[in-house]
């Protein structure tokens, strides 16, 4: 495990890994007639990622942010882009320019974006979002869902109308289910038979409607899905199919310091480094290691695991992650690198630091 001159802490992906993650996803989707937009925004749209999502073959590479659509673009990636955040009425220049398509649910910005798609000459794709009660973004009421559909059609000749979509789990963690799904393919109807032709998407959320696909109870006119969290870290709370790599992403961390200490902190306690009142268990002198990566790096250590066992994550500040190497204190030393396994909200703050270094393997980066 001894540390060499490459630089620390490190992510390394694995391409192939993501690929046949992906590759498999699709599969399964296109055997259900879903067609799937790559969502990169968890790894911070990076080029290399995005690429492997482009190659693909997915229907659009999706992501939440206009600097990411910028760099998309500055990459040369060959797919269309995804607006998949309700664009600010300040970004609606840079979101027809960066993007082919958008989420929508606010008609001021519709039709700023009808405008701003007008002065650069193009036709800008939309899909109006429905909110069936998780209580982010999306029109709430039936019929001004319709009434928006119908002046875009009628009225706003720089926007097509290409679909509905729903946003479930990410804030009132509300589960997709066949009942609010079909609640959309009945609002959809209703925007059809108002506009008077059919809609080319009804886009059923994210990663976690996936496992409706997967089980076959998935509504089949719903034939867009906004694939990201199960592609990158292949699963997704209530959902890990034995078909995808979990070890995309790998985290490597060069341990600082290593000695025996006590378990419980010793003199007066007040809050920690973030405010926050900690609790220790007491479990007499152990072997204790410092690795030189904190929480401005990852966010939560609970989202970050070892993988050598018998290590345990004790807790972190912004720059150390402290653990208990108690089990296999015959086994690691200063200048050692340790591996840790990463879930979805730690790719986030992994892929967005320049204190990371990103890596890869597998496939090589194009």
């Amino acid at each position: 495990m001894s540390a060499n001159q490459t630089r620390y802490p490190q992510l390394e992906i694995d391409l192939d890994k993501l690929q046949e993650n992906l590759a498999a996803l699709i599969e399964r989707c296109q055997d259900s007639c879903v067609e799937v937009a790559g969502v990169v925004k968890g790894a911070t749209a990076l080029p290399e990622v995005a690429r492997v999502f482009a190659r693909s073959g997915v229907r659009f590479v999706a992501t939440s942010r206009i600097d990411q659509l910028r760099d998309l673009r500055a990459a040369g990636i060959e797919a269309q882009l995804m607006l998949i955040r309700v664009p600010m009425l300040s970004e609606t220049e840079d979101a027809v320019a960066l993007s082919d398509a958008s989420l929508q649910s606010d008609l001021t910005v519709i039709r700023a974006m009808n405008a701003a798609a007008k002065r650069q000459g193009k036709i800008h794709q939309v899909l109006l979002m429905i909110d069936l009660g998780d209580l982010r973004e999306g029109f709430w009421d039936a019929e001004e869902v319709v009434d928006a559909a119908l002046e875009i059609e009628s009225s706003l000749k720089n926007l097509r109308l290409i679909g509905v979509g729903v946003n479930l789990s990410c804030y009132g963690s509300v589960k997709p289910n066949t009942r609010n799904m079909q609640g959309l393919v009945s609002l959809a109807a209703d925007v059809e038979k108002a506009i008077g032709r059919p809609l080319e998407y009804i886009s059923g959320g994210a990663s976690t409607s996936m496992y409706m696909v997967l089980n076959g109870t998935m509504p089949c006119r719903m034939n867009l899905l906004r694939l990201g969290e199960i592609v990158l870290t292949g699963q997704i709370y209530g959902c890990s199919p034995d078909f995808t790599h979990k070890d995309v992403f790998t985290l490597k961390a060069e341990v600082v310091e290593c000695r025996d200490k006590p378990s419980f902190p010793v003199g007066e306690l007040t809050v920690d480094a973030f405010g926050k009142i900690a609790s220790y268990e007491d479990r007499g002198i152990r072997r204790r290691a410092l690795v030189a990566l904190g929480r401005v790096d990852y966010g939560d250590f609970a989202d970050i695991r070892p993988r050598l066992p018998g290590v345990e994550i004790l807790g972190a500040s912004s720059d150390h992650t402290i653990l208990d190497v108690e089990a296999v204190k015959d086994q690691i030393q200063v200048g050692d690198v340790l591996e840790f396994d990463v879930a979805y909200p730690s790719l986030v703050y992994l892929t967005n630091t320049n204190s990371v270094e990103i890596t890869y393997g597998g496939g090589e980066p194009r």
